[in-house]
């Protein structure tokens, strides 16, 4: 009877957990679609409207280290309720406001949901038997994938003709608020994990740079990208980068440790995340784009909001379901470079095919499933290459490093996305077809420095085999018995 329930509760818990990491991924992908419907009702620039993404990974590369670390300080259940409530408040910001600024702080809160996956990793290490850990951490990601084609669909279906783009944010705000009284009943307890303190200026300054040099990259067309305010902007951003270091070198518990990236293998790995990170909106930004360009130009589809989602995206979404468990297969048979080899390779034929080949809906459609199953099946490897590098101590530290620079990569290619389209506008506000070959190329040059990091900075070293040349031990009861 008491087996009978402990699994029960096991169950609902990963159900809820798996739940919450779904929210991630529909804030991710829900905007992306209807930016061409924010502009125009907000009366934005395209260079304007692309900080509505922008700035919500922005949020998540400085945020979800810092909430991870106060989630191990101060209980990570509480954490949890923390970041849904403030999504909640976000979306419901979003869905009420007309105000450009208001709009960016709320997807500022909305990035905070970020951190909802690590904290939920913490929790099934926690409170779940060690045997059923690795099926429970499948559901976990599995659920961003699923949750990135349900974003999809359920924007094109709630903002389908005429409807309010703030449809997508009244939905979020509901399944938050259910989602916390789920996570309150269903979420048990949980003590503190460590000691410390958190690197709250350490997390500022990362952010004030980041912003800086984001800021740069998206105004500089209206700027005039040699004028002075484009110039201070770039400098104000490399010297905040350079106190950030000096920072994180001296703190006791930096927000990043830097140190670790002296270890060839671990600078390369995290390299590999950042392109990947990068090439994921640097797609789904600019197919967006051009399948929503007027067919009369020769180069679109006259695509509709419900199109792109479903005809277009949906697609590419949803070859994460297949690719990610694949490249955790891969990763356990032939180890984390070979995997992110050939995700590298594959990446490079899709970004060399939509170069070459983006006039009909199927090559647009194929391109996109190839890229983002590279990226996928890339996921799913540099974690193990990172975990395979470090001491067990130091894998919390450093998988954290390891999302900044994926989420930091996404920012990047979400605003240089939307700098290329806003300095290669036809006169009707579309973009010309020359960006979108300017785009690809960019990303199949990603993929070549890719290959090469992999073959010369990550060794020919098994992950499977370097787990399994580590002592044994008696096999404890819970994950969370493998937690000093």
């Amino acid at each position: 009877m008491a087996r009978n329930t402990a699994r029960r509760s096991g169950a609902a818990l990963v159900i809820v957990l798996s739940l919450l990491s779904t929210v991630t991924a529909l804030l991710q992908t829900m905007a992306v679609p209807v930016l061409g419907k924010m502009s125009r009702d907000l009366e934005v620039s395209t260079a304007a409207i692309g900080w509505v993404v922008t700035i919500n990974l922005l949020a998540a590369a400085v945020l979800t280290p810092v909430l991870s670390k106060s989630g191990d300080l101060h209980g990570r259940r509480r954490l949890v309720l923390v970041v849904v409530g403030a999504v909640a408040i976000g979306s419901l910001l979003a869905a009420v406001t007309s105000s450009y600024w208001i709009l960016l702080v709320a997807r500022a809160m909305q990035g905070a949901s970020f951190c909802l996956f690590p904290l939920a990793v913490g929790l099934l290490r926690e409170h779940l038997p060690m045997r059923r850990l690795p099926l429970g951490l499948s559901f976990l990601t599995g659920a961003i994938s699923v949750g990135a084609g349900a974003g999809l669909v359920l924007t094109g279906v709630l903002t389908h003709g005429d409807r309010d783009y703030r449809n997508i944010f009244w939905f979020t705000m509901t399944v938050a608020l259910v989602l916390f009284v789920m996570s309150v009943v269903v979420i048990p307890q949980d003590r503190p994990h460590a000691a410390g303190r958190v690197d709250w200026l350490g997390g500022f300054l990362l952010g004030v740079a980041l912003v800086l040099v984001l800021l740069a990259m998206t105004q500089g067309n209206d700027w005039g990208w040699t004028s002075v305010t484009t110039t201070a902007t770039l400098a104000g951003s490399v010297v905040t980068f350079a106190v950030w270091l000096a920072v994180e070198n001296r703190v006791a518990e930096p927000l990043v440790p830097v140190a670790m990236l002296r270890d060839r293998t671990l600078a390369s790995a995290n390299a590999i995340g950042f392109f990947i990170g990068f090439g994921m909106f640097l797609i789904f930004l600019s197919l967006t784009a051009l399948v929503q360009v007027p067919e009369r130009h020769g180069h679109g589809f006259s695509a509709s909001v419900l199109e792109t989602s479903l005809v277009y995206l949906l697609p590419a979404a949803s070859i994460g379901i297949v690719a990610s468990p694949l490249g955790g297969v891969w990763v356990t048979r032939f180890g984390g470079r070979a995997t992110l080899l050939v995700a590298s390779i594959i990446g490079l034929i899709g970004y060399v095919q939509l170069f070459a080949f983006h006039d009909e809906v199927w090559q647009v459609i194929l391109g996109g499933v190839i890229t983002n199953f590279a990226f996928s099946m890339g996921f799913a490897a540099v974690p193990a290459v990172v975990t395979s590098v470090v001491r067990p101590e130091e894998t919390a530290l450093a998988n954290a490093m390891a999302s900044i620079m994926r989420s930091g990569g996404s920012a990047l290619g979400s605003a240089l996305v939307v700098a290329l389209i806003a300095s290669h506008l036809m006169p009707d506000d579309h973009p010309e077809e020359s960006v979108f070959a300017i785009v690809f190329a960019i990303g199949a040059v990603t993929m070549v420095l890719s290959i090469v990091i992999t073959l010369v900075g990550i060794p020919r070293r098994d992950v499977a085999a370097a787990r399994a040349a580590e002592p044994a031990t008696d096999e404890p009861e819970t994950a969370r018995d493998l937690t000093p």
